[in-house]
């Protein structure tokens, strides 16, 4: 199974772009793509996957192909979680399964939240539970005990104007140092040419660190989940090598759902990429395609 290039759709909410694979006919399978990536972060993955699925991966606001929107109220995840569902909706595509990576993790249980009737399954991958909150609270005493350094960026990106000025021109180092260095295995030099393209259009040094800029309003909004507990069938698949999503991230995950399945790969941060192969297994034995 290959994906398609990039095409664009005009929503209610904004211009997405979104990339398709399968068969038209196949169930529903959307794939949410995390920071600093695109949609081309399934392509690997797409390529194991059984067939029966028509997947649909679309470019999360501020990356890939879809509009550079100014104003950092437009990326907290749950508005982002509203883009998802509005694409889908100007797609025709009611019930579906749902896989979510880093960012697109969180986007994915937004999305979830919001039309729970619509979602059949969901997997995660390295990425907090925002229901989690026992777990996410061992996750900050451990950073604040001396495990904090693999986050500096986060408040490089939260430092107003700072991206905007020492991103462009050095895209290329910029991505280099994530790609290149939280992963575990050899990262493939398509996807990176794909995410260094993206990254150089005008204005991404700016919507990509929003992501971050709502960090504190998105963490008062997934404090109100907490008690809530997943109904549909989850799937947790965990790169066991990572650097910023560390294994305190697992702790009491199992409290938060009806019914979870974790695994685990030997990867880093970018699973589905590094070890796209063992990824998509897991996928091929939790999602329905029939």
């Amino acid at each position: 199974m290959q994906l398609s290039d990039p095409r664009q759709q005009q929503t209610p909410r904004g211009r997405f772009a979104w990339r398709e694979g399968g068969s038209p006919e196949g169930q529903p399978l959307v794939m949410i793509h995390g920071w600093p990536e695109s949609s081309y972060c399934w392509e690997h993955v797409a390529a194991h996957l059984k067939p029966g699925f028509r997947i649909i991966a679309p470019d999360l606001r501020g990356l890939g192909d879809s509009e550079r929107t100014p104003g950092v109220e437009h990326y907290r995840k749950q508005e982002m979680a509203q883009d998802v569902i509005s694409l889908l909706d100007s797609l025709g595509i009611r019930d579906f399964q749902l896989v979510g990576h880093d960012w697109g993790g969180i986007v994915a249980q937004e999305v979830a939240l919001a039309i729970p009737d619509r979602v059949q399954r969901m997997v995660i991958m390295n990425i907090a539970i925002i229901n989690n909150l026992k777990g996410n609270q061992e996750v900050i005493e451990k950073v604040r005990s001396g495990s904090g350094a693999a986050y500096w960026y986060q408040h490089f990106m939260q430092t107003p104007g700072l991206p905007e000025a020492m991103i462009p021109g050095a895209e290329e180092t910029w991505l280099k140092h994530f790609l290149r260095t939280w992963n575990g295995e050899p990262f493939p030099q398509d996807a990176f040419d794909e995410y260094l393209r993206s990254f150089r259009i005008p204005g991404t040094p700016g919507t990509s660190s929003n992501y971050y800029r709502t960090f504190h309003d998105d963490a008062k909004r997934w404090a109100t989940t907490a008690g809530h507990r997943w109904p549909m069938p989850s799937l947790y698949i965990y790169g066991n090598k990572d650097k910023v999503i560390i294994p305190e991230y697992l702790n009491h995950i199992e409290e938060c759902f009806e019914s979870l399945q974790v695994e685990q790969v030997e990867a880093g941060h970018f699973l589905q990429e590094e070890q796209p192969a063992a990824v998509a297994g897991y996928l091929n034995d939790f999602l329905d395609n029939d």
